[in-house]
C-alpha cells in the first residue's frame, strides 16, 4: 500500500464516518443541542423562537432546539452539515 492509496483510504473513512453521524443526527434527534458546520449567513435569521443559539463562530453555529426533527428543520432552513453537540458520551456516567 502507497503513501497516496493510505491517504485515500483515510479521507474516505474520515467521510464515511461523518456522513453516518449527520445521518444518525436527523434519524435519531435525540441530541440536546446541535452544530451546523459552514452555516449560511441567512441561517441565524430564519430560526424560529423555538431555537436558540449557544454559541457562533467563523466556522460554526451551535443551535438548541425544542422542536421535533430539528435537525432535518436546520436542514430546509439552510444549514449544509448539522451534527449533534453537547452529547453526554457513549457510556453513560454513574
Amino acid at each position: 500500500m502507497t503513501i497516496k492509496s493510505a491517504l485515500g483510504a483515510l479521507a474516505m473513512m474520515f467521510t464515511a464516518w461523518l456522513a453516518l453521524i449527520a445521518l444518525v443526527t436527523v434519524a435519531t434527534d435525540d441530541a440536546p443541542a446541535f452544530v451546523v458546520l459552514f452555516p449560511s449567513r441567512t441561517l441565524q435569521r430564519n430560526l424560529g423562537a423555538e431555537s436558540s443559539v449557544l454559541s457562533v463562530s467563523a466556522f460554526s453555529l451551535t443551535v438548541a432546539s425544542n422542536e421535533t426533527h430539528a435537525a432535518m428543520n436546520l436542514y430546509r432552513k439552510g444549514a449544509w452539515l448539522v451534527l449533534p453537540a453537547r452529547l453526554r458520551g457513549c457510556v453513560p456516567n454513574p
